[in-house]
């Protein structure tokens, strides 16, 4: 069986060690992505220096490079996010910002770099909203090359006007931890395909492989 690596970016905006709904719910998905013979990694991006950018390195200590070297030796990424105003973070939005400078990487074939990965998300908040942060999170990690699964997303969202957040619910519900365990089961097993079956690489007539970035 090919051996398959997980990387979760928890988007929080609260640095380490205040607690964190999203890493609860972050490695929750490692849990069950263990279940499914893959090892994984979190970290929590706002921990790192990472700056503001579209490029693979920003320089003068930008944290980026290293998270991104994790990222490349992963087959799965899943953006792990709260919701703001309805919103991904803004360190959703920053992370996926760098990402955007994987459409000018290319390797020997001319394939992206990401080509071949699954990308998956887990989104928390309090209120409504889950649905269009995943959607966000999803077009944009398929933009730049990475593949959705079936079922790539879990969330937990909490009742209107309260302030209970998914580290203190208890119980836990169990329909986020069916989507959690479907996100791991589908994201582990296409990973495995596109690792024995990659993507072609552009054919000889120069078809693009990513979205054009020339003005319309």
């Amino acid at each position: 069986m090919t051996a398959i690596r997980a990387l979760v970016l928890n988007c929080t905006l609260k640095r380490s060690p205040a607690p964190s709904s999203s890493e609860v719910l972050g490695r929750e998905v490692l849990d069950a992505f263990a279940d499914q013979g893959v090892d994984g990694e979190l970290i929590r991006v706002i921990d790192h220096d990472v700056r503001f950018g579209v490029s693979t390195d920003e320089g003068d200590g930008d944290g980026w490079p290293a998270i991104r070297a994790r990222l490349l030796a992963a087959q799965i990424l899943v953006i792990a996010t709260p919701i703001w105003l309805g919103q991904p973070s803004s360190v959703t939005k920053m992370v996926l910002e760098r990402l955007d400078a994987e459409l000018s990487e290319t390797d020997a074939q001319g394939r992206l770099l990401t080509y071949g990965k699954v990308g998956g998300v887990a989104v928390v908040g309090n209120e409504d909203g889950a649905h269009h942060t995943i959607a966000e999170v999803q077009q944009a990690l398929n933009e730049v090359g990475f593949t959705c699964p079936a079922a790539g997303a879990t969330y937990w969202v909490g009742e209107a006007l309260h302030k209970v957040d998914y580290l203190d619910a208890r119980p836990k519900p169990d329909t986020t931890g069916r989507t959690t365990r479907a996100l791991a089961l589908n994201s582990a097993h296409l990973a495995r395909l596109l690792a024995e079956q990659p993507y072609p690489p552009p054919d000889a007539r120069g078809a693009a492989v990513g979205p054009s970035r020339e003005p319309a």
